[in-house]
């Protein structure tokens, strides 16, 4: 899926199970990288699919009502209804595509090469971005959470830059796109968003130039998503 994807009604109130062989229904918000990772993998597997937004920060946070809950327990997003089931988190709803979808693969037949996916992608979503997630900044409060945020994803980006300085080619492993790339992008665009200095992480800049045209990523930039705010579209 190249182009946007449809829109759920926003009526949260009216959450309802996707039934087997119906559309599936992504719950996810426009910024949330973890949101942003699934969509990516979503269009490179060309699956069509609705978007049913969920404010992060709407009347509290929509997450947090009660009908949400039952969707995700973590009130959290991304979540999938597909194939008559309900999926949370990232990693995990990806590699469900993987498997139930093995076509356009996004993940190498090489053993290694597998692994070295599955390193990047934990770097990622267990290391760096759980500790700048909106979440934790409001714990940490408004004066300190720019230099929260500098840090943790400065000590990731310096592990991921040495990690791809072995595993690169022209994405983050090897020639072909994989889940690796979709975990990189959001985690790039967090880090612009906090002013992280990117200067010293040289392939990881070339990785992200290389990506920010293709397609699949362009539609699922957060500018070009339903519940995107006028003023922060491109």
């Amino acid at each position: 899926m190249m182009s946007n994807a449809n829109v759920v009604s926003d009526d949260v109130s009216s959450l309802a199970a996707v039934e087997h062989g119906e559309q599936p229904i992504l719950y996810s918000y426009w910024r949330s990288s973890c949101s942003w990772r699934v969509r990516i993998a979503l269009n490179l597997k060309e699956i069509p699919y609705d978007i049913k937004p969920i404010s992060l920060i709407k009347s509290g946070g929509e997450q947090h009502c009660n009908e949400y809950r039952e969707v995700n327990p973590m009130e959290q997003v991304p979540a999938l209804q597909i194939d008559g089931h309900t999926l949370v988190e990232s990693l995990a709803i990806m590699h469900y595509l993987e498997e139930t979808r093995p076509q356009r693969p996004l993940l190498p037949q090489d053993v290694l090469k597998r692994a070295k996916v599955r390193e990047i992608c934990e770097v990622i979503a267990s290391g760096v971005q759980p500790l700048q997630n909106l979440i934790v900044l409001i714990h940490v409060g408004e004066e300190k959470k720019k230099e929260w945020a500098q840090h943790w994803i400065t000590r990731g980006f310096r592990a991921i830059e040495k990690l791809l300085s072995t595993s690169a080619g022209k994405f983050c492993v090897g020639d072909e796109i994989t889940l690796a790339d979709c975990c990189l992008v959001p985690q790039v665009f967090n880090a612009r968003r906090f002013h992280v200095d990117l200067r010293p992480y040289p392939i990881i800049l070339r990785i992200d130039r290389e990506l920010e045209g293709h397609p699949a990523f362009r539609a699922a930039h957060p500018s070009n998503q339903p519940d995107c705010p006028p003023e922060a579209a491109k």
